[in-house]
């Protein structure tokens, strides 16, 4: 063992150059192959597992996808409106043990400013709800022009408590669309790691008297800005977040709305509508997976490459070692050894490359959803991938390791 060591050493020192790119370029294969599989389950776990803390969303009738999408994660346009007198109904049914309405239309800088009631804030031991927790700061007041703003649109937006904010008119930034209702900041939310941290908080009759909103509740326009009371006939939300008692609420009130209503959509469960949106995109992920598999399988082909093109000149070396005593399966065994360990080099170089590939893409993530991702989360695809990667740098060091084991010592002395 000891002799095999020193070849493989010496053999690696003279040929340090072709060495140190064979393990670039099998690292940069082994980090994307990594990065494929567990950058997938981490986005498949953030979208799907429900971080919100409720079991269902109800809006307007459409689409449920874009309704999880819209309310949840704030990346989607709303389908519409639905009554006030439909979310005070739903929310005194059997079994629903929290309904947040939310109102939706509004922006700061491309941040989503939300209508919203303070029971969003407060904390439910017995249904299990954590209500938000705030860093700094207080909760806004429902009477007044007051807002929270969660921690991530805090950083990027330099807003702190006292400071004001002048919301935008659409969910996408237009300067020209500015309101004139100012309001104060009171609080900062704690970071929870979801899209939670990227919106804007204010009283849910805020969006309702913001210039240009019209409420057509009843069936008919009235202007909210202009009234000193605002009829429950007129109201209207976007979306209403459930949480339930159990999943037979859940399939009780989806016979209700979503098969004998006309009015509005249920989506529940919340995760279960992601994973159909995850499944329907599994043939991406089927190609990129592919593509990961033949990026590896060509990263370890360059090590047959690498070690094979030097055959022909490490052949004399090999007759003298072999006419110092050396027998022909040492030097098979430190081919072998040496591809194995380019191979393992690569794999620890495709950590460092995953590691900088999942922190651009939780960057891109994160300024865009809200959804963390983790460096140091453990994923199975770091042992297994690990394991093939060095076992297919053990085969291809078959064939060079059969070449130098074949090498004529008389032939290559006399010439």
């Amino acid at each position: 063992m000891r002799a095999i060591a020193k070849i493989i050493g010496k053999s690696l020192k003279h040929y340090r150059f072709s060495t140190s790119i064979t393990v670039l370029s099998l690292g940069l294969a082994v980090g994307l192959f990594f990065s494929v599989f567990a950058i997938r389950d981490q986005a498949d776990r953030a979208f799907t597992g429900s971080g919100s803390g409720f079991d269902a969303v109800m809006g307007a009738r459409g689409s449920q996808v874009q309704l999880v999408l819209n309310a949840i994660f704030h990346l989607e346009t709303s389908p519409g409106n639905i009554p006030w007198s439909l979310y005070e109904a739903v929310a005194e049914e059997d079994g629903v043990q929290l309904a947040i309405p939310y109102a939706l239309g509004d922006n700061y800088y491309n941040y989503r400013v939300i209508g919203t009631i303070e029971e969003l804030f407060e904390e439910d031991q017995e249904i299990g709800y954590p209500g938000l927790k705030l860093a700094t700061g207080k909760l806004f007041n429902s009477d007044r022009m007051e807002a929270v703003v969660g921690s991530f649109a805090a950083s990027q937006l330099g807003l702190k408590p006292g400071d004001t904010i002048k919301p935008y008119h659409g969910l996408s930034f237009d300067p020209n669309t500015q309101h004139e209702e100012e309001y104060l900041i009171t609080g900062i939310l704690s970071p929870t790691n979801s899209p939670l941290d990227r919106i804007i908080l204010i009283p849910i009759e805020g969006v309702f008297r913001m210039g240009g909103h019209v409420l057509r509740g009843a069936g008919v326009e009235f202007d909210a800005s202009k009234s000193a009371d605002i009829p429950d006939k007129h109201k209207e939300v976007s979306a209403v977040l459930l949480k339930l008692s159990s999943p037979t609420t859940g399939f009780r009130l989806h016979q209700m709305i979503n098969r004998q209503g006309k009015v509005a959509t249920l989506a529940w469960p919340v995760g279960k509508v992601m994973g159909e949106l995850f499944e329907k995109m599994g043939w991406m992920h089927k190609v990129l997976t592919l593509i990961a598999y033949l990026v590896l399988l060509v990263a370890s082909a360059s090590i047959l490459a690498s070690i094979y093109n030097t055959i022909e000149q490490r052949r004399r070396d090999i007759a003298i070692l072999r006419a110092l005593g050396a027998r022909r399966m040492t030097i098979f065994w430190a081919l072998l050894g040496e591809c194995s360990l380019i191979a393992t080099a690569g794999a620890g170089v495709g950590f460092l490359v995953y590691g900088f590939i999942l922190q651009v893409t939780a960057i891109v993530l994160q300024s865009q959803t809200g959804v963390v991702l983790y460096l140091l989360q453990w994923n199975p695809i770091f042992l297994w991938g690990t394991v093939i990667t060095i076992g297919m740098g053990i085969i291809a060091g078959i064939l060079p390791a059969q070449e130098a084991y074949d090498t004529d010592v008389v032939s290559q002395l006399r010439s």
